[in-house]
């Protein structure tokens, strides 16, 4: 989400961003493909978003120390997730290898799979005995698509629920202690509102949807690729979170909020508790700009039947197809996303780790926010937006129906049933 993207950058700131048959799964693939000669030079183009910290610098330089046989350069992305979209896919529908590695947003690799884009993974995975349950199942599914990785996951960003510490005691632990909550704190200590969240109809209610959706059992899309979606666990998610909409404890205006108006709203003490994303946290805690600071607490969102669930951010790395040199690029990719990559990453550009052991790792728990044992529970609870091909079509007809739904315009019940039926029929398409 660009928001998060934006947000976490400025964080950082303040603390110190064809078909599946084409793709080919034969290690024979990977084997006819251009390789380097022993001591021969190769360079690698790895193109990325814009970062504003030192941290992409750090990391290529600790990687070619190890690597002096690889070069790597880093190439710039437009910072707008939709503009690097379309320029990767003008790229690689002309099968140019002009990049090898790349970063994707989590919705992406089901689409670039398909797409025959990029490299499957698993023989290199396999190969170097590479534990994936080293890493949040959540990021790891993200980049599994037809029971293949495609992608390794980088950095997490997820949902969170935020709270004033000086009107909340202890967090809630389930949805409806959340709302018993926000009733009873609305007003308290100059707050306005009770509860602030992302509602308007864009990609952020797609989050807050499948969160509910998830906590309370329902799904949308299964491991087959199947729509489920039409289940009474997901009407009753759906139900819950028009619950909270509808209701008085929230912004009368709750349908316009994306993260800038709740996270302005919260910052500037209106609300006891807020959904939010990571960069929430030190937004809060600056006391240039946060009427709060010092007053904040993190916790894992709320559970509903089947447990607490968050709206899995953050990015994940690919290797081009059309690669000349796939061998070299997965050991950036390797290095990039194991222990020493990600601590890099942690330490100098602020991006929350998807490899579960550096957590236990000292330098990252002086983090305040990598050190909170809520936070880390928070991430654990991570799930994958729909994983599919065609996940832009899927975001759109979510926002559409759960818009409609939220606006009291249909039921939940029919809403349900109206995504049921328009994804299906964009899958036949």
């Amino acid at each position: 989400m660009k928001i998060w993207k934006k947000g976490l950058r400025l964080a950082v700131a303040f603390s110190l961003a064809g078909s599946l048959a084409a793709c080919g799964t034969g290690q024979n693939q990977i084997s006819n493909a251009q390789q380097a000669k022993p001591n021969e030079k190769v360079k690698l183009v790895y193109a990325r978003g814009k970062d504003v910290t030192p941290g992409t610098r750090k990391l290529i330089a600790a990687f070619e120390a190890r690597h002096p046989n690889i070069q790597i350069e880093s190439r710039e992305m437009p910072a707008d997730v939709g503009q690097s979209h379309d320029q990767y896919v003008t790229m690689f529908s002309a099968k140019s290898s002009e990049i090898d590695v790349f970063d994707l947003d989590v919705v992406w690799p089901a689409e670039f799979a398909q797409a025959g884009y990029i490299w499957p993974l698993n023989r290199f995975i396999e190969r170097d005995h590479i534990n994936m349950n080293n890493y949040i199942q959540g990021a790891v599914d993200a980049g599994n698509y037809n029971g293949k990785q495609w992608a390794m996951p980088k950095f997490i960003d997820t949902g969170l629920l935020f709270y004033r510490k000086d009107i909340v005691k202890q967090p809630p632990k389930t949805w409806d202690e959340l709302i018993a909550m926000a009733e009873k704190t609305k007003g308290e200590k100059g707050t306005k509102f009770g509860y602030l969240m992302q509602a308007k109809q864009y990609e952020g209610v797609v989050c807050n949807f499948i969160e509910f959706v998830n906590a309370y059992g329902g799904k949308v899309i299964d491991e087959k690729g199947d729509v489920v979606i039409n289940s009474p666990n997901t009407v009753k998610g759906l139900k819950k979170m028009i619950q909270i909409v509808q209701s008085e404890y929230v912004p009368s205006n709750i349908k316009t909020f994306t993260e800038l108006e709740s996270h302005t709203a919260f910052i500037e003490g209106q609300s006891p508790l807020i959904r939010n994303w990571p960069y929430q946290y030190e937004l809060a805690q600056d006391p240039a700009q946060s009427k709060i600071s010092g007053k904040v607490g993190v916790a894992p969102l709320p559970a509903g039947d089947a447990g607490s669930a968050a709206a899995l951010g953050g990015w994940l790395i690919g290797i081009n197809k059309y690669s000349k040199h796939p061998q070299e690029a997965w050991e950036f990719v390797k290095f990039m996303t194991g222990a020493e990559g990600q601590k890099i990453t942690a330490l100098y550009g602020g991006s929350a780790p998807t490899y579960l052991p550096l957590y236990n790792d000292a330098a990252i728990k002086k983090n305040e926010l990598f050190g909170n044992k809520n936070f880390v529970q928070g991430i654990k609870a991570a799930v994958p937006r729909p994983v599919s091909p065609i996940y832009p079509k899927i975001s759109d007809i979510i926002q559409i129906e759960v818009s409609k739904a939220l606006a009291g315009e249909q039921t939940p019940k029919q809403s349900v049933k109206n995504m049921e039926i328009k994804m299906k029929e964009a899958m036949k398409g």
